[in-house]
Formats: structure tokens, C-alpha cells, sequence
């Protein structure tokens, strides 16, 4: 079951460029690392320490670099690699590298 904010934050990714990858109407998460990584994002957005819009951007960011970068049936293509690396790089600017980054980088990713 979604909070308001989550809910909030995945319909605000319907139909964009970094919408969550979904199976049958739901967020689809294929590792624990994953939906740890969208909990975390959320949850830092949801208490104010960033702006929702903000991850957004940054995880456009990362997705457009990456698909910039490979074609497009590579099979390393990783939303949540990218999620990831949005959210190192949101931390790093709100909170510098020596506090929440941290926190991300202990998320044990495959």
C-alpha cells in the first residue's frame, strides 16, 4: 500500500521520461535493493530534505546520459541503476558528500 506522497511521486513519472518500470498496474522491483533505493528517494523527498522535481530531473538526467551512451537493446539497461545514481547525485548537492551519500551507498545494489 502506497502513502499520499508515494503515490503522488510515481503518478507524477506516468507517461515521462523516467517512469518506474510497472507490471500489471504496480511498481515492479526485481532486487530489495531496488525498492529500497525508491523508498529512500521517496521518503528524503516526502520529509523535505529535497525537491520531488528535483530527483526527477536528475534521474532524467541519468537515463538520457545512459541512453546516450548505448544503443537501445543493450541488455545492461538498468532503471534502477539509474535511479541510484540520480539519487547519489541529488544527496551529494542537498547534503554533501560526507552525510547522505553514505546512506545510498550502503544500499547493496547486484
Amino acid at each position: 500500500m502506497q502513502t499520499s506522497f508515494e503515490h503522488f511521486a510515481a503518478a507524477s513519472m506516468m507517461g515521462q521520461p523516467d517512469t518506474p518500470p510497472r507490471a500489471n498496474g504496480s511498481l515492479c522491483f526485481h532486487q530489495p535493493w531496488e525498492r529500497q533505493a525508491f523508498g529512500l528517494a521517496v521518503a528524503l523527498a516526502r520529509d523535505g530534505h529535497f525537491e520531488w522535481e528535483d530527483f526527477r530531473q536528475a534521474l532524467i538526467a541519468e537515463i538520457t546520459a545512459w541512453e546516450s551512451s548505448h544503443s537501445r537493446d543493450d541488455p545492461g539497461w538498468d532503471y534502477y541503476e539509474c535511479w541510484l545514481n540520480a539519487l547519489e547525485r541529488v544527496t551529494r548537492i542537498h547534503f554533501g558528500s560526507g552525510k547522505a551519500a553514505p546512506l545510498v551507498q550502503t544500499l547493496p545494489t547486484a
